[in-house]
């Protein structure tokens, strides 16, 4: 037998006993500190108490209901905070909640929020900046960067509204060379070598341009473009000559032929990942496959997104077509008011006089029967009358009763709701299994007795709002016993269905479901009773007249409508059939002065038909006659009048003057 001395209990005890007064003592002074909104202090103190006693549950218990109550009122704060534009307030109380719980989530998301939205305030300013320099490319790669992670920043997409309004319906190109094509200039070309008039463009715009091997050395191309811009005459070049582009950094471009080989090997692929907050991901997917014809789309539909691998003007597409898309669902609030009006009226009048008089003999005191030799003797005093009473009836009985159901239902765009007010009563169905020694089963059968009331909405955008109704009302009336012990009810019902179409705020009042019940009934003398007048003195009249109506009232109240996009939003170029890539700006520039072969701006033109000699202050642009094909004289280059803002280039190619015959 072990034998466990006595000191060795005693030091034991003495532990157990430190340890609970240490973490009774901890647990009060939490609750002291948490009355004071010191949190961090009070629940450190309930971790000691919960460590000095770990089997304690009212020490566990209070410490987790205080870290609960105290990270939801101080997340409450913040998320106020940040909605009233106070950011710092806000990182505090997050702070203050990791501070107690490390592993709060919703606190790491608002640290994570806070972060973010000081990154959108700088690019929304780096964004308005460009937007106030003209650099439209520039403003909406920040703002769409914004957008992306954040689509409900206001601030970005009212910018974007602005930047969209004030830019040009279609792109400019890449941002990198958004300034090298933003230059006007002016071609005239009649069946030059290709590279050559890239190598003109080149020398003006700043650009370098390589060609792929398989690009035509020989290729002859014609152009003439006045007034125009440096992508304006590359675009049109690629296109009339069966070419693409790609480019490679910030001031050179390839042109390869445009062919499926070429672009597989040189296309450049863009992977995006679309956060949808409102539309589905597979019909965005759809959309995708039906518009762009991609094939390379992936559908999340557990995180809602949907995954596009194409190319960069594809996936701009796509950027816009999800906008249109990823929208909220509109919502209405159906103000529905149910009336049920019961009117009962009962009239009892009249004499109700007895049906039949019973006679029998008086049995003696004794209690034994009569017998027939006592029969012969009797007379008014031995024979007993029954049933000989008469009521003398004057009633009438009126009762209102109204039944009043008023629900408010919000319902999403085309989805059905249903109410129902009432209960559920069983109707109880026998089966009986075939065979010899077969048995018999019950099963209850639930029915709804009451009010059932079926809405689906379809809001449009002129806010008005079709209703599609279903109203059903339904009485439970006596009961009935089947053969077998089953029990059934009857029960009365009265449905409408309709469809309606109401503006916002509209109501409609449906009336007309109406049940008349008359019932008279009577008790009379016969003969006597069927008098006209002196009938009532001979016998009772009951009438009774019962009459229900049932109102339904509904008003729509539009919570969200359809918003109609913009036309720019709703309408946009998509490239062609082969490629995405919009044509470039065709917005009209300051006209080019032509060639002059009279005097212009005070000046006398030469003899010769040379170019006039520029003023002081302007820089033409000319090409030596050597670096140009041959080609019938279309004129010489001319400088831009002294008043323009921006010197307009016209490259025009001069040919060199036919040796002399003489």
């Amino acid at each position: 037998m072990l034998r466990i001395p006595v000191r060795a209990l005693g030091a034991a005890f003495g532990v157990l006993l430190l340890a609970s007064c240490a973490g009774q003592r901890a647990y009060h002074e939490g609750n002291a500190l948490l009355a004071q909104d010191q949190v961090a202090a009070g629940l450190a103190k309930y971790r000691e108490a919960v460590a000095a006693d770990p089997g304690n549950a009212q020490y566990r218990t209070a410490f987790l209901a205080a870290r609960d109550k105290a990270a939801t009122r101080l997340i409450l704060q913040a998320e106020n905070a940040m909605a009233a534009g106070q950011p710092e307030e806000a990182l505090g109380a997050w702070r203050r909640v990791l501070a107690f719980d490390p592993a709060n989530e919703r606190a790491r998301a608002g640290l994570r929020q806070v972060e973010a939205d000081r990154r959108h305030a700088g690019m929304l300013d780096a964004a308005r900046a460009a937007f106030e320099r003209k650099e439209y490319d520039i403003a909406r790669h920040k703002l769409a960067a914004i957008l992306t992670e954040r689509p409900s920043h206001e601030a970005a997409r009212l910018l974007q509204i602005e930047v969209d309004a004030a830019a040009s319906a279609a792109p400019t190109g890449e941002a990198a060379l958004a300034a090298s094509f933003r230059k006007p200039i002016s071609l005239e070309f009649r069946d030059a070598p290709l590279k050559q008039i890239f190598e003109i463009v080149s020398r003006h715009s700043g650009l370098n341009f390589i060609f792929d091997k398989d690009v035509k050395a020989d290729a002859r191309s014609s152009i003439f473009l006045k007034n125009s811009t440096v992508e304006a005459a590359v675009y049109y070049l690629l296109m009339t000559n069966q070419l693409e582009r790609q480019v490679m950094d910030g001031n050179t471009i390839l042109i390869y032929p445009n062919v499926p080989a070429k672009l597989k090997e040189y296309q450049e692929m863009t992977v995006k990942t679309f956060f949808l907050a409102n539309a589905e991901a597979k019909n965005i997917a759809n959309t995708f496959k039906t518009i762009l014809k991609a094939r390379d789309v992936v559908v999340d539909e557990k995180l809602n997104l949907v995954i596009l691998r194409d190319s960069p003007e594809a996936v701009k597409v796509a950027t816009q077509l999800v906008a249109l898309q990823d929208v909220p669902e509109p919502e209405v609030m159906l103000e529905v008011e149910v009336l049920e009006i019961k009117r009962s009226s009962i009239m009892d009048l009249g004499i109700a006089w007895p049906r039949a008089l019973s006679f029998a003999p008086l049995a003696g005191l004794d209690g034994e029967p009569v017998t027939i030799s006592q029969l012969r003797n009797l007379n008014q005093n031995n024979v007993m009358v029954d049933g000989a009473v008469a009521t003398v009836n004057a009633n009438k009985a009126d009762g209102d009763s109204n039944t009043l159901a008023n629900p408010r239902i919000r319902v999403r765009n085309k989805e059905k709701a249903k109410v129902v007010i009432g209960e559920k009563i069983p109707n109880i169905s026998a089966t009986v299994s075939s065979g010899v020694g077969g048995f018999a089963s019950e099963t209850p059968n639930y029915v709804d007795v009451g009010l059932t009331l079926n809405v689906e909405p379809t809001i449009y955008l002129n806010n008005e709002v079709g209703i599609r109704i279903s109203l059903e009302v339904s009485t439970l009336g006596e009961a009935v016993t089947t053969r077998s012990g089953s029990v059934a009810y009857r029960i009365g019902t009265r449905s409408a269905t309709t469809l309606l179409q109401l503006k916002d705020g509209e109501n409609q009042v449906l009336a007309g479901l109406i049940s008349n019940e008359d019932r008279s009934s009577g008790s009379k003398v016969p003969g006597f009773g069927d008098l006209p007048v002196l009938g009532r003195l001979f016998g009772s009249t009951r009438d009774q007249t019962d009459r229900t109506e049932i109102v339904l009232s509904i008003t729509p109240h539009l919570v969200r409508t359809v918003q109609r996009p913009a036309a720019s939003a709703s309408e946009f170029g998509a490239g062609t059939e082969a490629s995405f890539r919009r044509r470039p700006d065709s917005t009209a520039r300051a006209p080019v002065q032509l060639p002059l072969t009279s005097t212009s701006a005070g000046r006398p033109a030469p003899a010769n038909g040379a170019a006039a000699p520029a003023p002081a202050t302007e820089r033409p642009f000319s090409v030596p006659p050597s670096q140009l094909p041959s080609a019938p004289p279309s004129g010489s280059p001319q400088s831009v009048p002294p008043g323009a803002q921006q010197p307009v280039i016209q490259v025009t190619p001069v040919p060199t003057p036919p040796p002399s015959t003489q």
